[in-house]
């Protein structure tokens, strides 16, 4: 299944959705908007390491793939009322399992 990755965009007056490559480049406050959160919330999914870690350099850089694992973090501490620190656990768990399900799928 694909996903395709999005964001909303007002131009002139209109709501316009725009593709997102998976190798799109977002500063800071387009990635916060993309995902429809603050950046303050953005800087913690660094912090308890949600996002993959970052050179101090490009620290507010991020890849249009990287929106879907907010998406899914916000989700997930929308759903269950759940801390950061929780959702950063849930996400470890979810990524264990995908990777032992393409294990067992390549073994078959």
């Amino acid at each position: 299944m694909t996903t395709i990755q999005y964001r909303e965009v007002y131009k002139n007056g209109y709501l316009e959705a725009e593709i997102i490559d998976e190798q799109y480049i977002f500063d800071l406050k387009h990635f916060a908007q993309a995902c429809g959160q603050s950046p303050e919330w953005v800087l913690q999914l660094l912090e308890y390491e949600i996002l993959p870690a970052r050179s101090e350099q490009k620290i507010h850089q991020f890849f249009g793939e990287e929106l879907t694992r907010a998406r899914r973090a916000y989700r997930l501490q929308r759903d269950f009322e759940a801390s950061l620190p929780a959702v950063a656990m849930m996400m470890d768990l979810i990524d264990e399992v995908q990777q032992l399900r393409k294990q067992v799928k390549y073994f078959k």
